[in-house]
């Protein structure tokens, strides 16, 4: 037996349940039927059909909104080393199963299991990051003036919502939930439509590590119904969103009744800028593996190649023939570099660029072209002979798709790099140490990585600048998302009261 062979068997045990129940929704601490019935999830891989979900709307929201406001008072007051010692134990639960969520997180969503494997690890990594983080969360500062000791707290802000995309669902999922969950917030989690099975998963499992009923519920359904009235809902405090541009609009309007506070890590059409100085090996390893890992389907993804002339054929000749060897096929095989793109929506958005390039003056260097007829398979691509006003230079693709695109001077490669309506990341390889220090600088991204790939730490601030969204995750940055500050001034003395009225 293979171990595609023996991981499809695997993920049929795991699949059995959902087959005879479907997904439902989760609301305080009770599986629940979706209002308006149920709709189907199908995988990329063949487009069979996984399950019946549960289809909730506005009806679901409200209930979910209200099992969090009522649970939000004892979980709020919970002591931070029992609300600490839940979150690991979460962490312990998505440790046991992380082989079932990383099969079913593939079988959903197309991702290759050799990405997908390490996915649910680090969302376990992100539940002990902030369960260590609980006792401190409410710490404040000690502000002394010449007539008052001011002290600062933070409290949890209430109930929140949580709008999670399809990519790595169970792993972005965690990174908003966890910091929710440590700071004593309430969540109601609208998982994307086109990938529930892992956030049905995680809310067993939090439950599962005794997670009060309430604590963390689940909702499933489409944008313009249960996204819509989570957004509006006026128990709901915040909402925390990863998705892209054009949506983080639409959540901002709807929040404005009710004076939502907004976290948005939306889109990007971030650039990889190599100079010719540059370790050109690691460079071209780093640009590969920013484009085409996790099907080029991530925000942070380096979808620009900006190359400076001097080094362009060569770079792009040693880029062609990768390229060509990448794998692509079942995601459950772990030889797998590229599985399937995720819905069939997607999947005729991504090739719908191929013939854009091709008009608009752009060659075709590597891939455009569609694989088999069962799923929704793409080569990866490369384009090049590109300018930085063409639409495959200006629009987020979200797949395996790179456009090159040359550069002479420093000066033109940062004009080329920020002229872009997103800001979310970039990589720039150069061995000049003054110039990465002025080109950092100058860089209109809200992160940036020099002669690296986007390797995660989890205490940075991780967010983007102009339409790549607003606010921070990371570190004490998710905190003062999920917490307003208070401060209290006490007074040091008897110092002179202005007297109104006094004769």
């Amino acid at each position: 037996m293979t171990v595609l062979d023996d991981n499809l068997k695997k993920l049929d045990g795991f699949l059995a349940r959902f087959r005879d129940t479907g997904i439902r929704n989760r609301i305080g601490g009770q599986d629940v039927t979706g209002s308006a019935g149920v709709f189907q999830s199908t995988s990329p891989v063949d487009k069979s059909v996984i399950c019946d979900v549960a289809h909730g709307t506005a009806e679901d929201i409200d209930a979910a909104a209200n099992a969090a406001h009522e649970a939000f008072a004892a979980w709020r007051d919970l002591p931070a080393l029992q609300r600490k010692k839940i979150l690991i134990r979460i962490a312990d639960g998505i440790e046991a199963r992380a082989e079932e969520i990383a099969l079913c997180e593939c079988w959903d969503t197309g991702q290759a299991y050799k990405f997908m494997s390490k996915a649910a690890l680090r969302g376990a990594e992100n539940f002990r990051y902030f369960a260590d983080q609980v006792e401190s969360a409410r710490d404040g500062q000690h502000l002394k003036s010449p007539t008052l000791m001011n002290i600062t707290t933070r409290t949890p802000i209430g109930p929140v919502g949580v709008i999670t995309p399809w990519n790595t669902p169970f792993m972005l999922s965690t990174w908003k939930i966890a910091p929710a969950l440590a700071a004593g917030c309430t969540v109601v989690h609208k998982p994307a439509e086109a990938s529930p099975l892992t956030a049905r998963l995680l809310v067993e499992i939090a439950e599962e590590a005794g997670l009060p009923p309430g604590v963390l519920n689940t909702v499933n359904g489409f944008g313009e119904g249960a996204g819509k009235a989570l957004c509006e809902h006026p128990k709901i405090k915040a909402i925390a969103f990863v998705g892209e541009s054009r949506t983080g609009s639409l959540i901002t309007k709807q929040g404005a009744d009710t004076l939502k506070r907004n976290h948005l890590e939306l889109g990007g059409k971030n650039p990889v800028i190599v100079f010719d100085d540059a370790d050109l090996d690691r460079a071209l390893d780093a640009a590969i593996f920013m484009i085409y890992s996790i099907n080029g389907e991530r925000c942070t993804s380096s979808s620009r190649l900006l190359v400076q002339d001097t080094i362009r054929a060569e770079f792009e000749a040693k880029l062609v023939e990768r390229v060509n060897n990448i794998t692509v096929g079942h995601p459950l095989d772990p030889a797998t570099e590229i599985g399937p793109l995720v819905t069939e929506e997607h999947f005729n958005k991504v090739t719908s660029y191929f013939d854009i390039a091709r008009e608009d003056g752009a060659r075709v260097a590597a891939g455009g072209v569609t694989v088999g007829d069962e799923g929704y398979f793409v080569r990866p691509t490369l384009f090049t002979g590109a300018n930085n006003r063409m639409r495959i230079a200006q629009e987020e693709i979200f797949g395996p798709v790179l456009t090159s695109i040359p550069f002479s001077t420093e000066e033109e490669a940062l004009q080329i790099a920020n002229d872009i309506p997103y800001g979310l990341t970039g990589y720039v390889w150069t061995n000049d140490l003054t110039r990465a220090l002025r080109f950092t600088d100058k860089l209109e991204a809200g992160m940036i990585w020099v002669n690296s790939e986007n390797v995660r730490h989890l205490p940075a601030p991780f967010g983007g600048v102009k339409a790549s969204g607003i606010g921070r995750d990371g570190g004490d940055w998710s905190f003062e998302f999920y917490m307003e500050q208070k401060n209290i001034a006490f007074a040091t003395g008897r110092h002179r009261i202005t007297r109104l009225g006094a004769l």
